[in-house]
């Protein structure tokens, strides 16, 4: 293949990577937000099923981060660079609390039980979980406003804070955290066996659904107000249209598969929405990979590169897809059982 063909599928592969840690690890950080708003008689009952939910996979789910850093870097080095030093404060940000949230979920687990700290450490946790959503998002709205084709030689504001501190930003970062809290919720609902529990996560993903709405509209106005040619795709292109049709259609089955408490249903349409959500934006940047700055073409690696990278995770890929098949299989084949012995009292869970 020549090199043009090479480069999209290089890009394909990094969209389906962000695909997959959307759904996946986007549901770690969602059931941190539940933990954080956790309140009422079945408190501890309810952090119990998340840490059970999160516990077994959560690190694993990162390696599809690291799949699209590490993708960026190999074979669209000039993309890489721009957003790392464009937008290099709020990845700083991301950063500290992906290993905050990651270090803090770990000591809460063997801490010992009901101690002052294992409850400071479920707040780091929690806290930095709701945070580093909404950094990521604001990154995705710098990266479709268009807004990081700024000139090298502007002020340290209109390089470095701009591009990502603006309403439209503000409201993407918002719509990434509603929707890792609806997908943690809809996943809970299949995972836990208590019915009230399920009843409670049901409630939670009804409310993330009406906040999805909510941020997604907002996006849309705000979107129209910067007219560039992302949001202008996503109301115009057809193909763009027409994904986002399929994207409300499994959003209404979604919450109606949750209202008729059809909660596999429900997991299937939410994986199969918020994946509409990721291609959409895909497929109204296509091809650009920062508008306005670069596209796929004009980024890519020479051939050779691109050639030796997809052999290189051709092979790779023969050895993960296996080995996260069979860690899903051992952890999420029965539902989570641990939770149903806690007490419910106001308390922490044992680990």
């Amino acid at each position: 293949m020549d090199a043009p063909i090479l480069a999209l599928v290089v890009a394909g592969l990094i969209m389906l990577a962000v695909n997959a840690y959307v759904v996946l690890g986007g549901a770690d950080f969602g059931a941190g937000v539940w933990d954080l708003l956790a309140r009422g008689p079945r408190a501890a009952a309810q952090r119990a099923a998340i840490a059970e939910g999160i516990g077994p996979i959560w690190e694993a789910n990162h390696v599809w981060v690291i799949f699209v850093v590490v993708l960026l870097f190999s074979c669209f080095p000039p993309v890489f660079a721009h957003l790392s030093v464009v937008l290099h404060i709020p990845l700083t940000l991301m950063l500290v609390g992906i290993v905050l949230r990651g270090s803090a979920f770990t000591f809460r687990a063997y801490d010992a039980t009901d101690s002052p700290v294992q409850r400071q450490w479920g707040r780091i946790f929690a806290v930095s979980s709701t945070i580093t959503p909404v950094l990521l998002g604001m990154c995705v709205g710098a990266l479709v406003s268009g807004a990081l084709a700024v000139p090298a030689d502007a002020d340290f504001t209109t390089r470095f804070v701009t591009p990502w501190w603006s309403a439209f930003t503000l409201t993407i970062g918002g719509l990434g955290l509603a929707v890792f809290a609806f997908l943690a919720a809809v996943y809970l609902t299949v995972e836990v066996r208590d019915q009230r529990l399920a009843e409670d996560f049901r409630a939670m993903a009804l409310w993330a659904a009406l906040a999805v709405g909510g941020f997604a509209a907002l996006g849309l106005w705000f979107g129209r107000e910067t007219l560039t040619a992302t949001t202008q795709a996503l109301l115009t292109n057809p193909a763009a249209i027409a994904l986002q049709l399929v994207t409300g259609a499994a959003a209404v089955t979604a919450i109606g598969a949750l209202v008729a408490r059809r909660y596999r249903l429900a997991r299937t349409a939410a994986v199969i929405q918020v994946s509409g959500i990721v291609w959409g934006w895909g497929l109204a940047q296509f091809p650009a990979m920062i508008p306005g700055v670069h596209t796929i073409a004009s980024a890519a690696a020479p051939t050779a590169t691109l050639r030796v990278v997809l052999i290189g995770v051709a092979g790779g890929m023969v050895v993960l897809l296996p080995s996260l098949r069979y860690l899903f299989t051992i952890f999420k084949a029965e539902p989570a059982r641990a939770f149903e012995r806690v007490d419910t009292a106001e308390h922490e869970p044992p680990r």
